[in-house]
C-alpha cells in the first residue's frame, strides 16, 4: 500500500512536515540523508530545501530532477505528530482508499448517513470527511 502525500512543508533544521492522504501527519528529518546519500547535501545550497514539492499523484516529493523521496520512505521513517487536521481526508481520497464511487458518498451525505458539520464539511468546492466516519460506515480502508 502506498501512503500518498497530500502536502509537504519544509521547516527549520532540514525537517519536513508531511500530510498524507489518509489523514496522518509526520515529521521527517532529512539531515541523516546528508551522510548516507551525498546528493542530499545539495539541499543546503541556494535555499533549495525550501523548494520541496509533492510529485504528481502523491507518490513522493522532490526538489529537482536529481533529489527526491518516495512516499513510503517518508511514512515509515517519519515521526507521527499531532495536527488539527489529523483524521481529515478529501472525499476524493476516501473514494480511492475505500474503493467507492464518489456518488456513493454524496448520496450518503444527502440521505443523512454522513452528517454535514459532524462527519463531513464542504470548503469551497472541496468536501472533507473524518476518517473515523468512513471507518464507522464502511469499515477499514481497502487500500
Amino acid at each position: 500500500m502506498f501512503h500518498k502525500v497530500r502536502t509537504v512543508t519544509a521547516i527549520e533544521n532540514y525537517k519536513l512536515i508531511v500530510e498524507f492522504c489518509e489523514g496522518i501527519t509526520k515529521e521527517y528529518d532529512v539531515k541523516p540523508l546528508f551522510k548516507r546519500q551525498p546528493v542530499f547535501i545539495n539541499l543546503q545550497k541556494n535555499n533549495l530545501f525550501e523548494k520541496v514539492k509533492v510529485d504528481l499523484g502523491g507518490y513522493g516529493i522532490s526538489w529537482n530532477a536529481d533529489i527526491d523521496l518516495e512516499c513510503d520512505e517518508l511514512y515509515y521513517n517519519g515521526i507521527t505528530i499531532k495536527s488539527k487536521f489529523d483524521g481529515l481526508i478529501a472525499l476524493s481520497d476516501a473514494t480511492t482508499l475505500w474503493g467507492l464511487n464518489e456518488s456513493t458518498l454524496r448520496k450518503a451525505i444527502s440521505y443523512g448517513k454522513l452528517k454535514v458539520g459532524v462527519d463531513v464539511s464542504k470548503y469551497g468546492k472541496q468536501w472533507i470527511i473524518f476518517m473515523e466516519a468512513m471507518v464507522r460506515e464502511y469499515g477499514e480502508p481497502k487500500q
